[in-house]
């Protein structure tokens, strides 16, 4: 009876993981910058050094040279030299909505690299995210901002989502073919409106995510805007309408405003957005 009672226990967990529900057990913390007190505003953080790095290592596909950059020790120290400036902030300090956008985004694909770094060579992020036990990336690779510790999904779910910004969900990247192109650029204060804006129209631009079937009336979307959906809004109809700007040509953002088309969602693609990838990647 003892191990029938552990065997549907088992079952059970693995159930709600399958569910959706968050069962997981995180595994020890792993923390990055430094635990200081946060001094400096948002919006005087200087991201120079990260847009350094970006420009050196990262195409215009956002495909990322991680072999060339994980044998720099020089510039996996000048990564963490600048995550480490990124723990001076104080998150508190009032601050334009601007500067939270570029600070919270650097920091998400800051700290998404030195993690992909810091287990290189790998095939997936998704190697890295463990459900029931041990190291999950995204909850256990943690940066001090201000003296407090803040995870990846902490970044995106309790920070960026927070804003009512959709479009930063074409900014953020979890170092994988699917996701949005990681932005060979660093996220300003000055520039970020139309950094989002370019990345929005890029993201729909390319096959893997988003495909207009005119003869079947059907949008095939990324997987993002199903996982995001209310993100873009109450219902499909103002989802729609919220995506029709981006998209790429006339007829598919007509369909788009007057709700005249159907969804499926496309399979999303795990594998590392490394450049040694592009020939494999869906485009």
């Amino acid at each position: 009876m003892k191990y029938f009672k552990i065997l549907i226990g088992v079952i059970v967990t693995v159930s709600l993981v399958g569910a959706g529900h968050d069962v997981a057990q995180a595994g020890d913390p792993i923390y990055v910058g430094k635990r200081v007190a946060g001094r400096t505003p948002l919006d005087q953080i200087d991201h120079a050094p990260w847009d350094a790095l970006l420009r050196k290592y990262v195409d215009k596909d956002g495909y990322v040279n991680y072999t060339a950059w994980h044998a720099s020790d020089a510039d996996r120290q000048s990564l963490s030299r600048y995550l480490n400036a990124l723990s001076q902030a104080d998150p508190r300090a009032r601050t334009s909505k601007d500067a939270k956008l570029a600070f919270w985004i650097n920091a998400y694909n800051a700290v998404t690299v030195h993690g992909i770094l810091r287990e290189f060579p790998t095939t997936s992020i998704r190697n890295h995210t463990a459900r029931l036990f041990g190291y999950n990336i995204w909850k256990d690779l943690q940066i001090y901002v201000g003296g407090k510790p803040y995870s990846l999904e902490n970044i995106e779910h309790q920070h960026l989502r927070k804003m009512g910004e959709p479009r930063i969900h074409f900014a953020i990247v979890c170092a994988s073919i699917g996701c949005p192109r990681l932005l060979n650029q660093a996220y300003t204060t000055s520039d970020v409106q139309d950094q989002l804006e370019a990345n929005a129209k890029d993201f729909f631009s390319r096959r893997q995510n988003f495909r207009y079937d005119p003869q079947a009336r059907t949008f095939h979307l990324s997987a993002i805007l199903n996982w995001f959906d209310a993100d873009f809004g109450a219902g499909k109809p103002a989802q729609l309408k919220t995506i029709a700007k981006w998209l790429p040509n006339d007829a598919a953002r007509t369909a788009a405003l007057t709700n005249a088309v159907g969804i499926s969602y496309l399979d999303y693609n795990w594998n590392l957005n490394d450049q040694k990838s592009r020939r494999t990647a869906r485009r």
